[in-house]
This record gives C-alpha cells, sequence and structure tokens, in this order.
C-alpha cells in the first residue's frame, strides 16, 4: 500500500509539486488562473516553465512536447529537446513561458473540414493549465489546445474547455437564485468506464482485417460464445491478471485513479474504471488510458482491441461516461438526498437534464456515435440508437405528483434480508439499474451508456455541457422574473414533465416494442453514423452550440464534413480489406479445398473399389458452390465500390450510398465466407478463426 501511495502521481506535476517548488506568489497565481479562470500573466508563465522543466530534467526528460487532441479522435505530439546551443559550441538547458504556452504545428494536415487548405499550414497550440504536465518516457508532456491560424478551433479539446466554462455560468446563477452564495464554480465531471479486448498478438498478425480496420471482417461464431455467461466477472487468466497489475501502475504514475477492473460479458473482453474527476482531465485521462492499454499489451505479447465491435455474435465494447454538476466547495448538484421531493434544488438541475436530453436528442445521439458503434448500438448488449432517460420509479412519480399538483413523497429505503443469519442486512436502493437505458440516472449521476470504446469523451461531454447550460439559463430567466419563487419552480418542473416527460422511459430498452412506443411519443430513431451526422445541420442546434460559444457556425460545418469523411474513408477501407482478403487468402483456400475434395474421390475411383462417395460427392458440390458464390460476391463488392468513389458526388450522397449499398455488399461477401470457413479443412483456412482468438489468451 505504501509502495502505491508512493508511485501515485509521481510522474505529474500536480498542484502537490507546483506547491512545493513553485514561489509563493507564483503558485497563488496560477491557481487564481486554473481555479477561478483567469487570464495567465507571462511572467508566471516564464516561472512555471522553469521549475516545470527543472523538476521534468530530474526524472530524465531530454525534451518536451505540446501534446493535443486533433479531430482524428487519439492524440497528436512533437516533440522539442530542452538543448539551445551556446556561442562556445556546447549547449545550455532551457525551457520558457513562451515555450509552455505556446507551440506550432501544421495545421493543414489534420482533419479540418473545410477551416483550413494544404497551403495554410499554420496552427497553434496553447497551454491548458487546469490539466496538469506529466511525464511519459524521457518526455515531458504538456495538454494543449489546438487552433487553426484564424482561431477556428480544429480538436476536442476547446469545445470542452468553452462548454465548462458556460455550463459553470449557468449553473452558479440557479445556485444564486436557491441561495447558495459560497460556491464560485461549477464543475462538470466525468468518469468514462472503458471496455476493451485482449488477444494474442501472433493470432492478430495473421489478421489483415484486424491490422487496417481493428474489427475481423469476416469469421464464423466459434462453437461457444458468451452463452454460458461464464466470463461475466469471472476469474482473471493470470496473463490477463499480469497485464492489468502493470498497466494500474502506470496509470497511478501518470495519476489517473484506475479502480475497477473485471472480466466483462464477451470472452477475451474486459473492463476498466476509474474514479470521477473534472471533465477536461478525465479526457486526457481516458486518452492516456487508451494509449497505455495499447502499449502495456504487446509487452505481454497481446493486442488490445478498442473497437465497438471486433467480434460479429459477441458483446461489442463500449464506454459508460457518466457525468455529474458539482461546485467547488463539494456540492454535487445531482445528488437527491435522503428526501429529494423536498430537494427542490435537485429536481431543478435534474428536469434541467431531462429537458436538455429531450430537445436535443439528435446532437447526444451523435456524441455516441462513430462507424463502429453502428455494429453494435440496438443490438441486445447495448442501448438503442432512441434517446432516453431512466430515472427510477421514485423520481418519475415524484416529478409526476408535483406536475399534477399532488402531495409528494419519497419511499423509505428498504432493507434486504437474504435469509442467511450470519449474511449482512443490505440496504436496498430506491431504483434498480437499468442497463437497457442509453442516458441513466445512476443514483448521483446520469450514466450515458451510448459511447462508444474507441472514441474520444470529450463530444459526449461537451454537447451534454452546453444543452444543459441552455437549458440552466433558460431556467434562470424564469426563476428571476417570477414574483413567487417556490411556485415558480413547481410550475417548471410541471412544464418540463408535461412537455419533456416523454424521453423519460424505465423500461426495456432492447424490446422491440420500445421502437415502436417511441415512434409514438415522437423520439428521433437515428439509426447509423450517417443519419446522426445530419444532426449538426439541423437550425437549433448550430444556435445553441454559438449562442454559447462553443462552436462557430463555419466550426459545426466543419465537423459535418469531418465525421461524412470519416465514415466514408472508414468504410472505403475495410471494403479494400476485405477484396484483399477474400481475393488473395480466402479464395485460394477455398479453390485448394475443393481440388483436394475432388482428388479424394478421383483416387478411391481409381482403385476400382465399389465404395459410398456420396458424402464427398456432396461435400466437393457445396465447396464448389460458396466458391461461385464467393466469387460473385467479390465481382458485386468490386462493381459496387467503383461507383462509390465516382466524383461529382456531395460527401453526404456519398457516404449514404457506402451505408446502404457498399456495406450491405460487404455483409453478403462476409456471409458466403462465413459458410466457407464452416467446411473447410483447418490445416487450409488462412487465418485463425473466432475459436482460436477468443479462448487462446
Amino acid at each position: 500500500m505504501s509502495q502505491l501511495i508512493e508511485i501515485f502521481g509521481s510522474n505529474v506535476f500536480n498542484d502537490a509539486v507546483m506547491r512545493e517548488r513553485l514561489p509563493k506568489a507564483t503558485y497563488k497565481a496560477l491557481k487564481k488562473t486554473i481555479d477561478d479562470g483567469l487570464p495567465l500573466n507571462l511572467e508566471i508563465a516564464e516561472v512555471v516553465a522553469s521549475c516545470m522543466k527543472d523538476w521534468a530534467i530530474e526524472k530524465g526528460a531530454t525534451h518536451f512536447s505540446h501534446w493535443f487532441q486533433p479531430m482524428t479522435g487519439i492524440t497528436a505530439e512533437k516533440h522539442d529537446s530542452f538543448i539551445n546551443p551556446t556561442s562556445d559550441g556546447k549547449v545550455i538547458l532551457e525551457f520558457s513561458g513562451k515555450e509552455l504556452i505556446k507551440g506550432e504545428a501544421d495545421g493543414s494536415s489534420f482533419p479540418s473540414g473545410g477551416l483550413r487548405v494544404t497551403f495554410e499550414a499554420r496552427g497553434y497550440t496553447a497551454w491548458d493549465c487546469t490539466s496538469p504536465a506529466f511525464m511519459k518516457g524521457n518526455t515531458l508532456y504538456i495538454p494543449t489546445a489546438f487552433c487553426s491560424y484564424n482561431g477556428d478551433t480544429l480538436d476536442k479539446k476547446t469545445p470542452l474547455l468553452r462548454s465548462m466554462e458556460c455550463v459553470s455560468k449557468n449553473a452558479l446563477r440557479v445556485l444564486r437564485l436557491f441561495g447558495n452564495n459560497t460556491a464560485t464554480k461549477v464543475i462538470a465531471t466525468v468518469g468514462p468506464e472503458q471496455e476493451y479486448f485482449l488477444i494474442d498478438k501472433k493470432m492478430y498478425d495473421q489478421r489483415k482485417d484486424l491490422i487496417f480496420t481493428g474489427r475481423t471482417l469476416f469469421g464464423a461464431m466459434a462453437p461457444k460464445g458468451q452463452e454460458m455467461d461464464d466470463h461475466y466477472f469471472g476469474s482473471i487468466k493470470p496473463r490477463i491478471s499480469a497485464f492489468m497489475k502493470d498497466l494500474d501502475e502506470e496509470l497511478w504514475k501518470l495519476g489517473i485513479s484506475a479502480k475497477t477492473e473485471h472480466n466483462e460479458v464477451a470472452p477475451a473482453q474486459h473492463e476498466l474504471a476509474p474514479i470521477f474527476t473534472t471533465a477536461n482531465i478525465a479526457t486526457d485521462h481516458n486518452q492516456l488510458t487508451m494509449e497505455l492499454m495499447k502499449k502495456t499489451a504487446l509487452k505481454h505479447g497481446m493486442v488490445c482491441l478498442l473497437h465497438e465491435k471486433p467480434f460479429a455474435g459477441v458483446n461489442g465494447s463500449g464506454k459508460h461516461n457518466n457525468w455529474s454538476l458539482s461546485t467547488n466547495d463539494g456540492q454535487n448538484l445531482l445528488e437527491p438526498g435522503k428526501t429529494p421531493h423536498e430537494n427542490a434544488q435537485f429536481l431543478i438541475f435534474l428536469c434541467a437534464v431531462v429537458k436538455a436530453v429531450d430537445e436535443y436528442a439528435d446532437l447526444l445521439r451523435l456524441a455516441g456515435a462513430n462507424p463502429g458503434n453502428d455494429h453494435r448500438l440496438g443490438a441486445n448488449e447495448a442501448p438503442p440508437a432512441i434517446i432516453s432517460i431512466f430515472l427510477g420509479d421514485e423520481l418519475t412519480r415524484i416529478l409526476e405528483q408535483i406536475a399534477c399538483g399532488g402531495d409528494c413523497s419519497s419511499s423509505i429505503s428498504s432493507k434486504l434480508k437474504v435469509g442467511v443469519t450470519t449474511l449482512p442486512t443490505l440496504r436496498q436502493d430506491s431504483t434498480d439499474r437499468n442497463r437497457t437505458s442509453p442516458f441513466a440516472f445512476t443514483g448521483n449521476k446520469f450514466e450515458f451508456r451510448m459511447v462508444g470504446s474507441s472514441a474520444s469523451v470529450a463530444s459526449p461531454n461537451f454537447f451534454l455541457n452546453t444543452i444543459v447550460s441552455e437549458v440552466l439559463e433558460q431556467f434562470s430567466d424564469r426563476l428571476e422574473k417570477a414574483e413567487d419563487f417556490n411556485t415558480e419552480v413547481n410550475a417548471i418542473i410541471k412544464d418540463v414533465y408535461e412537455k419533456n416527460g416523454r424521453v423519460i422511459f424505465n423500461g426495456n430498452g432492447y424490446s422491440d416494442e420500445w421502437v415502436l412506443e417511441a415512434e409514438k411519443r415522437g423520439l428521433p430513431n437515428l439509426k447509423s453514423y450517417v443519419d446522426a451526422i445530419t444532426s449538426l445541420q439541423v437550425e437549433k442546434n448550430m444556435v445553441v452550440m454559438e449562442k454559447h460559444k462553443v462552436f462557430n457556425r463555419n466550426e459545426m460545418k466543419s465537423r459535418y464534413e469531418i465525421s461524412l469523411e470519416k465514415y466514408i474513408k472508414s468504410i472505403n477501407i475495410e471494403a479494400l480489406t476485405m477484396l484483399e482478403m477474400a481475393k488473395r487468402q480466402i479464395l485460394p483456400a477455398a479453390v485448394r479445398f475443393a481440388s483436394e475434395v475432388a482428388n479424394s474421390i478421383n483416387q478411391i475411383n481409381s482403385c476400382g473399389v465399389a465404395a459410398d462417395i456420396s458424402a464427398n460427392t456432396e461435400l466437393l458440390k457445396e465447396a464448389a458452390g460458396l466458391t461461385s458464390q464467393l466469387k460473385k460476391e467479390i465481382s458485386e463488392l468490386e462493381t459496387k465500390l467503383c461507383k462509390a468513389q465516382e466524383p461529382n458526388q456531395n460527401s453526404y450522397e456519398q457516404a449514404v450510398y457506402y451505408k446502404d449499398v457498399v456495406f450491405i455488399q460487404m455483409n453478403s461477401l462476409r456471409a458466403a465466407a462465413d459458410k466457407l470457413e464452416s467446411i473447410v479443412d483447418s490445416r487450409i483456412w488462412p487465418f485463425p478463426t473466432y475459436a482460436d482468438i477468443l479462448f487462446n489468451v
């Protein structure tokens, strides 16, 4: 335990290090910037840079890097050494305040959606002093935002920071109306649970689909999948346990509070969950977590797969985005307390979330969308594509009672007796969990379960912060003008329940009945990533993002183009990979197998023995028929892929064609190949099967 405490945060230039190393006045000034959002003085930055450099060099640093999060969804970095030449041919180690707060990167070579063109290359990185610098290898990493020469945001960090400021401002307005004058800041807090697969690297290296796309494009189901429910929370294998131990230590050194780890539902699938922290730090930490998962897996002869659906037929991976709002003096604004029906402040914040989620459901659907998640959402393993909120019976009843003008009450939590005298009596929570809900209230936070495992959590949180901020502003406007404050609070709750209560659903989100019911309620059902992308062009969405200065219209348009381009390129790469594997691996294997069966028939016939060879003949017919079908599907995919790549299409039309034509043909090709896999000799089949991969870790 003492070792854990000693290593935790040891590679982070955190508050404790700053307090120890910075002059008192510098520390206070920097804390003012971090806590109160005051502008950063360059003189202060000079002192911080010097102390930060000394600390990093003591830990073996030779370089520094402005670490940022472009629209690729992953991180980017450029390394510069601390050395500067002197006139006598030697070098000194320097790091200035200017180098700390501002860097330059090529702004044209990252996705920009038209904000930049190739000959306009300059982009800037700006120090995010609210997220601590850290050491990795021989490099000091400085978390930064990334913008173009014209100031347009080219990253995911900047809109997140903007959204955090706006939700803080409008949440404070509400708190002041409830008499809270002590809080000076409201903080969006996040705890992203990360699901992932671990497979043997030798298996991975033989699968071009995994290498190029992150998922298996071919593969028949193994005789056993997850149907026995024996992997979930099961005993962790020694090899996986060793990986988890090393991963924990690397994360703890970076101040990432990895808390919970366990086997997930599918074979070879696992999960890691951290403790909550501030939204932008949680985003940084999750990016580091994904990076370290991959690096640590390689050290153990494994590969970490973060794709949302690496294997068909077993559960895919998500990232549960647990979100809440807290004051800087320690109050969780989504904590109902023992008597939530009497907690008007909590009910107002709860209603703000309900109204925001209902009115901007399409933006939240986009926040949980990417090409990989199309394979996962809506199956009996993940929330449907329909956005709804689970509140539980107690909170739903309270809102209903207020809306109807009746007396309100909260249920008293009961105790569970499990029938064994030596076991403790358990307190029963007021609501059960609902794992079928995409947006569920889970005690003192909302769990947005739709986010994909490979995605950055920046997008769901900057959309969520912004839309909740908009509703809090509307509530503040009403309450500030009200003649009677309490009456207006009740009126707001009543209005929200009557107008937005349609989004509350406490039942089974996996059921077909819910799809029909949601349609009756008028809830949007954006079934694919391409469908969800259109929400970026909806006027009300552009208005709210522009109003709160999270995105301007050009930035919204750029995200629209980037998202379409991402989908088109993803499906195109998958289709090309399928063709290569089918033509150069599967088809030759099928022909070879058919030839061997044909040779066996000829050999038996040549013996002159009256033997029953009907099984051989039937197998040959089946193999030849499937091989012919495979070749036909290959040709069809090639034809449709060529058409998809024709010029003179706008990006939306092209994306729709890839979704409705190319992707469907990819499934047809897969079906033929997977049938062949089930009959071709395992010695001949050209790459590892699901049975090989999922049960060999």
